[in-house]
């Protein structure tokens, strides 16, 4: 069909020669991965989004982001890109695999992903590597600092497995949480954003003369929404208001479409937030310039993204865990002007499930794994796709009700649902009794309010992605799709053309 644009399914068995940047210099590869991030709070995509969607909390009610929107100007920007499933685990999962969570074995939280990570491979073509931060793929260990398991990386002394707390203190055993943080002691050199970038800024320093892969994954701006002065003061000033998605009519809509509306005193927690997000931003000044001052900073491809959002308000939501944008729709931008398309806006839709194949395959580097996502890594350098493939990316939730991390009624008992996202659509299917599916028209509703399933306008389209979602399933061996009422309704799409 013509709205799903074509889009190149280039075999994970990535061929060396396409992109050999190896037979010339192996670029270093510096990752920062935030927590529960919604797209929104970044300069770089505010400004392709109209005032409406740009500030959902009131008009010019923002976070500046220079140093990620500098990013942003000296590289790509991906402005569709989705978490396979957008909670922790999952998502993190997929994306240091390049395989889809039913067949890497972390479907739902505080599982153990079972695949090797595209460190692994990075490692045995001679990189350093080392992983900074939270990692959540290692059962139910919290915090688990340094897991025996490396997932790759040679240096994981600064690695946890999960938790989210305010302060950590050095001991002669390695760092330490402070589980129950007075924020007025926290400072530059205790708080979790500005601590773990100070071990990556020391890991760069120590590995400036080797090729490195680092990976910073910072457990901000998950909640709780408490972040360091000055930054806690910052937006006081702000009056944040309640998303307008956050008014409407629920009568027999999906369950995982909304929530009940928020008190006042959740939307100040914004103000938090957003002062999270700074202090990240800050603190990504720092590694540039620490990048600059190696003299590495253009041999270094440096990627910024989330494993999920946060719903902050629209709906009705917090959180995440559901197939909306605010949810599931994470920031992506590769900063690499010697290899990339500088300031290039790319509309394809991305999946963390291809990052890994991508990157792999954009270091001129051979995957010995048939890996589950694309390359996508031509649309880094401004190039265009093969035309095998559809320009479609597959979400689920969780296998099972999402619950444990977050004590938000708002979060939890939601519909087991899954997915077809292309540049135009979005296609939902729920195990609910209750829920009707839902296609929504990403040009025309942005805000993900109206649904054009039963519209004899968009049957094709209905059509046409309820196939594509159905060879999805079959060829991934995703058990949601064999629902009886998912599959029946799936089947009715597909011969109702």
């Amino acid at each position: 069909m013509k709205n799903i644009r074509k889009l190149s399914f280039i075999s994970p068995l990535l061929i060396t020669g396409a992109i050999n940047i190896a037979a010339q210099e192996k670029p270093n590869i510096l990752i920062i991965h935030t927590d529960e991030q919604n797209f929104r709070t970044l300069g770089c995509y505010r400004q392709y989004l109209s005032e409406e969607q740009a500030f959902p909390w009131g008009k010019e009610v923002a976070v500046e982001t220079p140093n990620i929107d500098a990013m942003a100007s000296n590289g790509v920007l991906f402005m569709r890109c989705y978490a396979t499933t957008p909670v922790s685990s999952p998502s993190r999962g997929s994306f240091l695999s390049g395989y889809f969570p039913q067949n890497n074995g972390v479907l739902t939280n505080d599982m153990i992903l079972n695949v090797p990570t595209f460190a692994d491979i990075l490692r045995e073509h001679g990189y350093d590597t080392g992983y900074i931060g939270k990692l959540h793929l290692n059962g139910k260990g919290r915090p688990e600092w340094h897991p025996h398991k490396d997932y790759g990386f040679n240096d994981n002394r600064f690695m946890y497995n999960r938790g989210h707390w305010k302060k950590i203190i050095e001991t002669e055993n390695g760092p330490e949480f402070i589980t129950k943080a007075d924020m007025s002691e926290t400072d530059p050199t205790n708080f979790p954003t500005d601590y773990l970038t100070g071990k990556a800024i020391d890991y760069i320093q120590q590995h400036k003369d080797t090729t490195f892969c680092c990976v910073l994954s910072l457990p901000d701006p998950h909640s709780a929404n408490l972040v360091r002065s000055p930054y806690d003061t910052m937006y006081k000033h702000f009056t944040f208001q309640q998303p307008r998605t956050a008014q409407k009519d629920t009568t027999n809509l999906p369950a995982w479409s909304h929530g009940a509306n928020l008190p006042q005193d959740r939307m100040e927690d914004m103000a938090q937030y957003f002062g999270m997000i700074k202090c990240i931003d800050d603190n990504i000044g720092k590694l540039i310039q620490t990048l600059s001052d190696s003299g590495i900073l253009e041999k270094t491809i440096v990627i910024f993204t989330s494993d999920h959002g946060d719903m902050c308000g629209e709906h009705g939501l917090i959180n995440k865990g559901v197939p909306l944008d605010g949810s599931a729709r994470v920031p992506f931008v590769v900063r690499y002007p010697k290899g990339v398309k500088v300031n290039h806006k790319i509309d394809h839709v991305m999946s963390v499930v291809d990052f890994t194949p991508s990157i792999l395959s954009f270091c001129g580097i051979h995957s010995p794994a048939k890996l589950e996502g694309r390359d996508l890594s031509p649309l880094w350098k401004g190039e265009n796709l093969p035309k095998q493939a559809e320009d479609i990316v597959f979400m689920r939730s969780t296998t099972q009700v999402i619950k444990g991390d977050w004590d938000d009624p708002a979060t939890s008992n939601r519909s087991l649902w899954i997915s077809a996202v292309t540049p135009d659509y979005k296609l939902t299917y729920s195990e609910n009794e209750q829920d009707v599916p839902w296609l929504t028209d990403l040009k025309k509703d942005p805000d993900e309010l109206i649904n054009h399933y039963r519209d004899p306008a968009y049957r094709k389209v209905v059509s046409e992605l309820a196939s594509q979602l159905n060879k999805y399933g079959e060829k991934y061996n995703d058990p949601r799709i064999k629902h009886p009422k998912i599959q029946q309704e799936i089947q009715s799409a597909i011969l109702n053309k």
